[in-house]
C-alpha cells in the first residue's frame, strides 16, 4: 500500500465506525502486510480502550497511540527473558510522536479537540489522516 492509500484506509475504518487508535493501527497493519502478526480483530481489540486519548480521558491522541502500538509489534524483539529492543522502540515512539506533534500542533487529545478552553487544533478524523500519514513515513518509509 503506498501512502494515501494507508491514510485513505485508516479514514475510510474510523467512518466505518473505528476509533482513531484502531483505523490507524488496522491501516498501518495492512500497509506492513506479513511484518505484523496479529489479526485485524485482534489488532482492533488491542486498541480499543485507546481512544478519545486513551479511555475518553483526553490524554494521548489515540491516532499516535495505534501507532505505538504497531510500532511494538513490529519492532520487539520478543524477548520475555531478556528484554532487548525497548530502547528501540521508545525512539521509534519519540519519531512517531515528535512528528505527530509538529504536524498537529500537540499529542494531547483533550489540547487537540479544544476541550481545555483552547481552540481546537483538529478534528478527530482529521487526526486520523495524520496519524496514518505519520505512521506510514516512521514505519513503511518515506521513499
Amino acid at each position: 500500500m503506498t501512502r494515501e492509500e494507508t491514510v485513505a484506509r485508516a479514514l475510510e475504518l474510523h467512518t466505518g465506525g473505528y476509533n482513531c487508535a484502531q483505523a490507524v493501527a488496522c491501516a498501518l497493519a495492512e500497509a506492513l502486510g506479513g511484518a505484523v502478526d496479529l489479526d485485524e480483530a485482534q489488532l482492533f481489540a488491542a486498541c480499543e480502550g485507546l481512544g478519545l486519548g486513551m479511555g475518553d480521558m483526553g490524554g494521548t491522541c489515540g491516532a499516535i497511540s495505534g501507532a505505538c502500538v504497531v510500532s511494538g509489534l513490529v519492532g520487539s524483539t520478543r524477548r520475555l527473558d531478556a528484554p532487548d529492543s525497548k530502547a528501540a522502540t521508545y525512539a521509534v515512539g519519540r519519531e512517531l510522536l515528535g512528528r505527530y506533534r509538529d504536524a498537529v500542533g500537540s499529542v494531547t487529545c483533550a489540547l487537540i479537540k479544544g476541550r481545555t478552553g483552547g481552540p481546537v487544533l483538529l478534528g478527530c478524523h482529521d487526526c486520523v489522516g495524520t496519524g496514518a500519514g505519520v505512521a506510514y513515513d516512521v514505519l513503511v518509509g518515506e521513499g
